[in-house]
């Protein structure tokens, strides 16, 4: 069953692939052959598709530090609005071995500061319902791009976290240096508060990360070090020091 849950997954993630080429298609080539639009819809359609030795949700990994592939199709409009998925292969040592987020919002900008106000959803098809594992979260960011630095706030908040935990609430600032035309840094720090933290198996928590990305030949090239300040009593494996390898493309 575990295999045939494996290729179901991997199969979904070929098949974002495929959809994110037909979107990307030139269209001026469409154009030459003189057919008319038979859908016009507005706002662009993009994806991503990447392999990355390790999936890491607010600095614990989420598929027992084993390579991950993972991919999404986004839909963006002039007017700031969005929605997507975003799907990845997990292991937490059940039923659940795939994770497929969709999200929505709109994202507009005021006097220089981009607002973002949305929602997540995150699924784990094929995982035991009694397990509890979907939920839903409103997200409100807000980020600044400097002269030589973009920054950002971004606070998640959900009224029923995963596996029946109560609320919940993650502040995330993020940060990207610019050094090369290619070459960034980034950087990040979380900080998350679970209201139940017996039945979550950790208590509050405070992740962060810095990293360098690399843009060449159409791909993007992610080199992160991801830690926590939990201890090895409060998280058993999963939570400490790692490099992330990662490679992707986006359409």
């Amino acid at each position: 069953m575990r295999k045939l849950n494996t290729f179901i997954f991997k199969t979904a993630l070929v098949m974002l692939l495929m959809a994110s080429l037909i979107f990307t298609v030139d269209h001026n080539k469409v154009a030459q052959a003189d057919e008319p639009e038979l859908i016009n819809i507005p706002g662009s359609f993009s994806g991503t598709f990447g392999l990355f030795s390790d999936y890491r949700l607010r600095g614990i990994t989420q598929n027992d530090e084993d390579l991950a592939l993972q991919g999404s199709l986004d839909w963006n409009h002039e007017m700031g609005y969005y929605f997507g998925a975003w799907a990845s292969n997990v292991d937490f040592g059940d039923t659940a071995q795939s994770e497929v987020d969709l999200y929505l919002g709109v994202a507009r900008e005021y006097w220089g500061v981009t607002f973002d106000i949305g929602g997540v959803y995150y699924t784990y098809p094929g995982a035991v319902e009694a397990l509890g594992y979907d939920y839903f979260e409103y997200k409100f960011g807000m980020s600044y791009e400097f002269p030589m630095i973009a920054m950002g706030v971004t606070v998640f908040y959900t009224p029923e976290n995963t596996g029946s935990s109560g609320n919940a609430t993650y502040v995330s600032f993020d940060a990207e240096v610019p050094l090369l035309s290619r070459l960034a840094m980034t950087g990040h720090v979380g900080h998350q508060t679970i209201t139940d933290e017996t039945v979550a198996g950790r208590p509050d928590t405070v992740d962060w990360s810095i990293g360098a990305s690399y843009a060449t030949h159409g791909f993007d090239l992610s080199l992160v070090y991801a830690d926590t300040d939990l201890t090895t009593a409060e998280c058993a494996a999963g939570c400490d020091g790692e490099v992330i390898i990662g490679i992707s493309r986006s359409f």
